[in-house]
């Protein structure tokens, strides 16, 4: 990879394939934060305030990052909140439990329904792959999250496009509707896409390790505003071509699967699916990964290296707590956690960040 593309893009790419799983992987998260409210009132949501709140957040993290030199979890909260970075590491936990569960619930749906294989091979096929990349460690991901990231843009815009062109009237009248149910309401589209970008950015400390190539205040600030658009773009696109079998389709449990099975081509389904597959390989690989980072920060505080066979074993064991909580089922996981957390990471990251980081950041290092 080239040096300008791991200065601005990197940090973009990697993010995206950590949310990707939980954050629109399967459509269903797109339908509770956004669709539910409209087409119209789904997409205002998804580009204002969730896309410009991821910008801003990686912009201000990322500079923070890059003066402070916290480049993972444990220490970009300890440079932040101070004693109070455990509180954020209790949130993290609960998020990745979550997170896995959700890919786990995914991984074992998307197999069973696309090749009529058992549940439990999804999700055991999924350990399997995650247990490799993250014994293989950083390089090995960010090459992995970057190349994987361009095939599933290229798959996500053959999508759109035969979404288009099978659905165009449908998608055309669903936005010429004009509907955007609640608009600036309490729960209406605005607070909804507010809510959907915190729980984004919740994992951006997980994706920290990719920006130590960033050695400029230019390129923090650029990289950080060029995240938002670089996550969401897909997401965009998704919605779009929902939109088209709205309101049916907000009922649906997987919506890909639906539009898929819609659009005829047993073998694109196929595709599609192997490239989603390997989005939730990306999205569980990288909160393991920061989790072992901030594993072997504490190891490295003692003058001590993390054993390799380590990252593995807590991969294992994250998973397979999280296989237990995949049985309540994708819906009530995403409508019930996701709507939690949000709040939660509100006050925990967010606020912190554009109060305490600031001050922080005017100061410089001490």
């Amino acid at each position: 990879m080239t040096s300008w593309f791991r200065r601005y893009l990197l940090p973009g790419f990697v993010f995206q394939s950590i949310i990707i799983a939980g954050g629109y992987g399967t459509g269903r998260e797109l339908v509770e934060f956004f669709l539910r409210f409209g087409p119209v009132g789904g997409l205002l949501g998804m580009l204002l305030p969730a896309t410009i709140l991821v910008s801003l957040t990686s912009m201000a993290s990322f500079e923070f990052v890059r003066v402070f030199g916290t480049y993972d979890y444990r220490t970009f909260f300890q440079g932040l909140l101070g004693r109070g970075w455990v509180i954020y590491e209790i949130g993290y936990l609960c998020a990745v439990l979550l997170l896995l569960a959700v890919i786990g619930a995914a991984a074992g749906s998307f197999l069973l329904e696309t090749f009529d294989l058992p549940f439990a091979v999804g999700v055991t096929g999924l350990l399997v792959a995650i247990g490799f990349l993250v014994f293989k460690g950083t390089e090995t991901i960010e090459r992995f999250f970057s190349g994987w990231s361009f095939l599933l843009y290229g798959v996500y815009l053959v999508f759109f496009a035969w979404s288009i062109a099978r659905f165009g009237d449908g998608i055309g009248a669903a936005f010429t509707s004009g509907e955007a149910r609640e608009g600036w309401a309490r729960d209406g589209w605005a607070l909804s896409g507010f809510r959907y970008g915190v729980l984004q950015v919740s994992l951006l400390p997980a994706m920290l390790f990719a920006t130590r190539h960033i050695g400029k205040r230019r390129e923090a600030l650029w990289a950080g505003a060029l995240t938002g658009p670089i996550a969401i773009i897909p997401a965009v696109l998704f919605l779009v071509a929902m939109a088209g079998q709205y309101p049916g389709i907000v009922d649906r449990p997987v919506p890909a699967n639906h539009l898929l099975e819609l659009l005829g081509s047993r073998g694109f389904q196929i595709a599609f699916q192997v490239v989603l597959f390997g989005t939730l390989i990306e999205s569980g690989a990288g909160v393991i990964h920061a989790f072992n980072e901030r594993v072997a920060g504490v190891f490295a505080a003692r003058k001590a290296r993390m054993p390799p066979a380590m990252r593995p074993a807590v991969a294992i064991v994250l998973l397979i707590v999280a296989s237990l909580l995949s049985r309540f089922g994708i819906i009530d996981l995403i409508a019930t956690g996701y709507g939690a957390l949000s709040w939660a990471f509100l006050f925990i990251f967010v606020l912190p960040l554009f109060t305490i980081g600031l001050v922080r950041l005017r100061r410089g290092p001490t």
